[in-house]
């Protein structure tokens, strides 16, 4: 078992507990110092407050366990960017009303806003000037990312 996979065993317990997801496990090893970059995700969005609660409780668990040996590691825990691509239906839900850009597996490219979502697709609401709404499957999509819209208001579509 490689040690991404250790350290992901080891800690999705009290990660899940503590009502987040485990996203990502990364570690690096330059030198004679590990750094392990931990990415934590949520329901929505994560505040300082709650990366911290998830912080403490890895590196308690890293702390104490027998397979790192004895090479000092640095730990990082951290929130997935807005560059990341939407995987799980869960990304797709907690970014409701945001604008996204899809690859599909076809190779055409759909942008459009999220409308909603269940656990086999999602429904955006595509088109420039005349927008309609259309529903697309999560496995004819290849790439999903969130496009940035500096100049967004709130609202509610």
């Amino acid at each position: 078992m490689s040690l991404v996979e250790q350290v992901t065993d080891a800690i999705s317990p009290a990660i899940a507990a503590a009502g987040f997801y485990l996203e990502e496990v990364q570690i690096l090893s330059p030198g004679r110092r590990r750094t392990i970059t931990c990415i934590v995700d949520g329901e929505k969005s994560l505040n300082l407050d709650e990366v911290t609660v998830a912080s403490k409780l890895i590196a308690e668990i890293l702390d104490a366990a027998a397979f790192l040996d004895e090479t000092p590691f640095t730990l990082e825990v951290t929130s997935p960017g807005v560059d990341r691509p939407l995987t799980h239906p869960r990304h797709w839900r907690k970014n409701l009303t945001r604008l996204v850009r899809v690859v599909m597996t076809d190779g055409d490219v759909v942008e459009g806003r999220i409308i909603s979502c269940d656990d086999t697709g999602v429904n955006l609401l595509v088109g420039e000037k005349v927008q309609k709404e259309e529903t697309f499957q999560f496995a004819d999509m290849k790439k999903a990312l969130i496009e940035i819209e500096f100049n967004r208001k709130d609202s509610d579509i």
